[in-house]
């Protein structure tokens, strides 16, 4: 990320978390293996409750790689309601650009050729999709969420306040490292982004596990990447059974249903 000088003076961190981009990153960590035991008791309230927005979410949603740019929106950072009416204005060429581009590596399901062409139902049923999943799956385990991205706030705040947006941009470890005027952050492909004047939101992450931008080089630069490490998840009760028990087969069922009827074009 390049940036000039009027790009560190309109840099700064968001108020808080982004709920859609909260609601997009947990449905990467939903399908993980286990491997972080504090998010074990969310991934099993998450399938246990939301079976039916999945279906809709995670063909959309891969687990690596690309996903639509238009189910994580800039008015996201003002609350859920203003996010899902940012989705349902997404314009028609964007919606088909951004599909086209998942259906390089992704089958699709039968609901995104009716985006594609931007079928009001099809959005709403989106939208409904979204707004489903983040109250059954995030909303419960909000107040945790928020405390960490509050923590992480405060510190970059601090350099942010104190010493200017060089120190806030230093505060980062390895995976984002100022080497002035470039932020270097580690990412899955090499790009190269010209913040051009426009500043750099910064939005710390419960549910992020590595730094992400949006692909669109021409949409408001955004940087999303984890909040500071914690040793508690959401708080979620557990079944006796055991946190994780089925969940993997529970998912392979809801995916599993897309089998099949996927689409690999939405030209």
């Amino acid at each position: 990320m390049h940036f000039t000088r009027q790009d560190l003076a309109r840099t700064r961190v968001a108020d808080g978390a982004d709920p859609l981009w909260e609601t997009a990153l947990s449905l990467h960590r939903l399908r993980g293996s286990g491997a972080d035991p504090a998010l074990d008791a969310w991934r099993q309230h998450a399938v246990r409750h939301g079976p039916g927005p999945l279906r809709i979410l995670l063909p959309l949603v891969p687990r690596h790689g690309y996903f639509p740019d238009f189910l994580t929106p800039y008015a996201g950072s003002e609350g859920v309601e203003p996010g899902l009416e940012a989705v349902m204005r997404t314009p028609r060429q964007r919606l088909r650009e951004e599909l086209a581009v998942l259906a390089e590596s992704h089958p699709l399901p039968v609901l995104a050729r009716d985006l594609a062409d931007g079928e009001p139902a099809a959005l709403r049923q989106l939208a409904r999709g979204l707004r489903t999943y983040h109250h059954l799956a995030i909303a419960p385990g909000w107040s945790r969420i928020a405390e960490r991205v509050a923590a992480d706030r405060a510190l970059r705040q601090h350099a942010l306040g104190q010493s200017g947006a060089e120190a806030l941009l230093r505060t980062f470890g390895a995976a984002m490292r100022w080497r002035p005027p470039v932020l270097e952050v580690r990412y899955p492909v090499e790009r190269d982004l010209h913040l051009a004047g426009r500043g750099l939101l910064l939005v710390p992450s419960y549910f992020c596990d590595g730094p992400v931008a949006p692909a669109d080089p021409g949409l408001p630069p955004v940087l999303v990447y984890p909040a500071g490490a914690d040793a508690e998840g959401p708080r979620f009760r557990t079944e006796r059974s055991g946190a994780l028990r089925g969940v993997q087969t529970r998912i392979g069922t809801v995916i599993g249903t897309r089998t099949g009827a996927g689409i690999r074009s939405v030209a």
